[in-house]
């Protein structure tokens, strides 16, 4: 069997997206380990497919699983590259969807050329609700690594999201606390890991630890993360430019009530099949 696919990226956070709408595919975590593979696949840091909604406020369902064959529950990059292809293959002529995720409904809005803006929803910081374990909840927490105490302040995104603030993200130990803390206990689903760099309360830069894929290099609910992390502790005005290995995304979040508001590239790269 021939299974078409586009492969896609926002700011090289990049995706092979699979229309399940029209073609079916049964997903599980061994094929996508072998489509990911980057020397005998199609090489990707997640797989997202197209459905039809089980919602009936949703105009479409997406699912997302990380290079691994773990499944995510939300990415903001791949919302932006899913509305483009949605677009781009007349599965709809909406320039606005409704977006069935695993971490609840999202809003996409086609913009100008190639950019897209997605309503992440609300975030929340609520220990339960991140998932994260703890004595009391805070706004922030020391977490001990390797012998050694970090602070995080644990964010959802509708995922989970470790943010730690950095004076220079550029050296920051990614490669080294990264996989720790994605894995530490006090995650009960292992967490993305955000190394921030506050400029000033317009600009941050920022390098992301994803959960099940490693570094990349870019990654949507990562920058909200690091954007709410950054309004909580009053570093942050309501809007934010995060600049990040692939390039820069626009942050909204005026309140705590407020979903949380990405705004960036969504780019293909070609259109291909694959055997399966």
């Amino acid at each position: 069997m021939r299974i078409r696919f586009s492969k896609m990226h926002g700011l090289g956070n990049d995706f092979m997206v699979v229309d399940l709408v029209t073609q079916h595919v049964e997903i599980d975590a061994g094929l996508v380990r072998r489509w990911a593979d980057r020397r005998t696949g199609v090489g990707f840091d997640q797989l997202l497919t197209v459905e039809p909604p089980t919602s009936p406020d949703a105009d479409f369902r997406y699912r997302i699983f990380n290079a691994d064959g773990s499944e995510a529950e939300q990415c903001g990059n791949g919302a932006r590259c899913f509305a483009k292809f949605v677009a781009d293959h007349r599965l709809s002529m909406k320039p606005s969807l409704s977006i069935q995720t695993v971490g609840g409904l999202i809003t996409t809005s086609l913009r100008e050329t190639d950019l897209v803006e997605v309503a992440m929803g609300v975030p929340t910081n609520e220990p339960a609700r991140v998932p994260f374990v703890c004595h009391a909840p805070a706004l922030s927490h020391r977490l001990s690594v390797n012998g050694t105490e970090v602070e995080v302040t644990p964010v959802s995104i509708g995922n989970p999201h470790a943010v730690l603030f950095v004076d220079d993200v550029a050296n920051a130990p990614i490669a080294t606390l990264g996989p720790l803390l994605e894995h530490h206990p006090a995650f009960p689903q292992r967490t993305n890991v955000e190394f921030c760099e506050v400029v000033d309360r317009g600009f941050a830069r920022l390098r992301v630890w994803e959960r099940g894929v490693g570094e990349t290099r870019a990654c949507g609910t990562g920058a909200c993360a690091a954007m709410v992390a950054g309004r909580l502790h009053g570093r942050f005005d309501t809007r934010v430019k995060i600049s990040l290995p692939g390039g820069k995304v626009r942050i909204e979040w005026p309140e705590a009530t407020s979903p949380v508001v990405l705004v960036g590239p969504a780019c293909l790269v070609y259109e291909g099949e694959i055997l399966w």
